[in-house]
């Protein structure tokens, strides 16, 4: 019981750290609290709802573990390596589909809403 209370208080401090210094994370819990919302009025199910908002969840969770992959990879070395930048890199593609796939989920409940039409 102690390992999964120590492992609370680990991700509230990751969580503190994030909100308080990352631009991206900061910008993905703005997305998250107006898509609690805005999640509501689109979709047109609660099993479509949470769709919506999982996807928002699966963005900030890829941004987290970029943010940690990147601060490894500082603490490893700041000097330029090649294995360092595709470590980075690949973080960033990750995010970059996880952008993606949550602009897919919404344009398609979107469209759904509108035309009335379901898949």
């Amino acid at each position: 019981m102690q390992r999964l209370i120590d492992a609370f208080f680990n991700s509230v401090r990751a969580f503190r750290k994030l909100a308080a210094s990352e631009k991206a994370f900061q910008q993905e819990l703005m997305l998250l609290a107006l898509a609690l919302p805005a999640g509501w009025f689109v979709s047109t199910s609660w099993s479509g709802y949470a769709l919506l908002i999982g996807a928002v969840l699966l963005l900030i969770i890829v941004e987290v573990l970029n943010t940690g992959i990147e601060a490894a990879c500082d603490a490893f070395s700041r000097e330029f390596n090649v294995d360092i930048q595709l470590a980075k890199d690949c973080g960033s593609l990750a995010v970059l589909i996880s952008v993606v796939i949550v602009a897919g989920v919404w344009v398609i409940a979107l469209i759904q809403r509108v035309t009335g039409l379901s898949v």
